[in-house]
């Protein structure tokens, strides 16, 4: 069975790359926008699992994710402009925040899922690091407006729960779904 990831994330590609699995990407056109009222875990999950849906296609396995960042019950998308990455920024410094993925697995119709929640404790960032930052240009296309796995991720001062999880992919829960389909990852 061929496995495929549904994601454009080139850091979602580089986690699977690191097992050794071979892989094809195809990039789903989805509607990521969260619902009303949506808790964080549910929006991930339902947007994995569409993705994969999306994809799914005969004698291939689906492997799909979607991120998000929580500070004090705010989601946190992925930034459109340098002003609003300096404000999620200046949001997250010198504080904790979640981060959750949703993973889906597809196979056929079946879609197997779940999510994966992480704490992420920043270190206090001042006003210039933030705009030094942000000009770099790493923050946009990443949920919280950092990349662990980057330049980032000396703003980062612990992880509590999966490191993969923060940068887009917890491999301990794709492994889980993939064994689920009778993929194993160690083949």
């Amino acid at each position: 069975m061929d496995l495929v990831l549904a994601s454009g994330s080139p850091r979602r590609a580089a986690l699977l790359e690191s097992l050794g699995l071979r892989f094809t990407v195809v990039v789903p056109d989805v509607d990521e926008t969260r619902h009303p009222d949506e808790e964080p875990d549910r929006y991930v999950e339902r947007v994995a699992r569409l993705k994969a849906s999306v994809v799914a296609a005969p004698g291939s396995l689906v492997l799909a994710a979607d991120t998000t960042v929580v500070h004090e019950g705010r989601v946190l998308g992925k930034p459109t402009h340098p002003t609003e990455a300096r404000a999620m920024l200046g949001r997250l410094s010198g504080d904790v925040h979640a981060v959750y993925t949703g993973v889906a697995v597809a196979s056929g119709l079946e879609v197997t899922s779940g999510v994966d929640r992480s704490l992420v404790r920043m270190t206090e960032m001042t006003d210039d690091e933030i705009a030094r930052y942000v000009d770099g240009g790493e923050p946009f296309d990443k949920a919280g407006a950092y990349a662990l796995q980057g330049v980032g991720g000396m703003f980062v001062e612990a992880v509590d729960g999966s490191p993969s999880n923060v940068i887009g992919l917890p491999l301990h829960l794709t492994a889980r779904l993939l064994r689920a389909h009778g993929f194993d990852p160690l083949r």
